[in-house]
């Protein structure tokens, strides 16, 4: 590997009008879990907790992904694009579910030969978790 300075190491924010995907991937099993934005802010929290934290646009607020659910990210690794307008991140899924929905996977849906189907298990009951 390479050494990079910790300097070199940051979105573009600005290019983007601030926020920047995320995606969340099993650090495991290579399987894509979510993909939600990022601003400075949530980046920053990210790196100095080691769990996720995420822009939410509909509420217009920093986001600890698994705060109420228990369902939290822990970062593994951390990488960025060569644009630097995309994060990835490699995560410990904790709880099993990624989705608000209950699923594992906030991709649960597939069309395949003509057929769409579930891909993905539901974890946990959505209305017991978020009353």
């Amino acid at each position: 590997m390479t050494p990079v300075a910790a300097s070199d190491f940051a979105p573009d924010f600005a290019k983007t009008g601030g926020l920047v995907p995320a995606i969340a991937q099993d650090h495991a099993t290579g399987e894509v879990l979510m993909m939600a934005y990022m601003n400075e802010e949530s980046w920053n929290k990210t790196l100095e907790t080691g769990e996720a934290h995420y822009w939410s646009r509909s509420r217009g607020t920093l986001w600890h992904k698994g705060g109420t659910s228990g369902h939290t990210q822990h970062i593994k690794a951390v990488r960025l694009d060569c644009d630097s307008d995309t994060i990835l991140l490699l995560v410990d899924q904790i709880g099993g579910a990624a989705c608000h929905k209950g699923y594992r996977s906030c991709f649960y849906r597939e069309r395949k030969d003509g057929m769409v189907s579930v891909c993905s298990p539901l974890v946990f009951d959505p209305k017991e978790v978020y009353k």
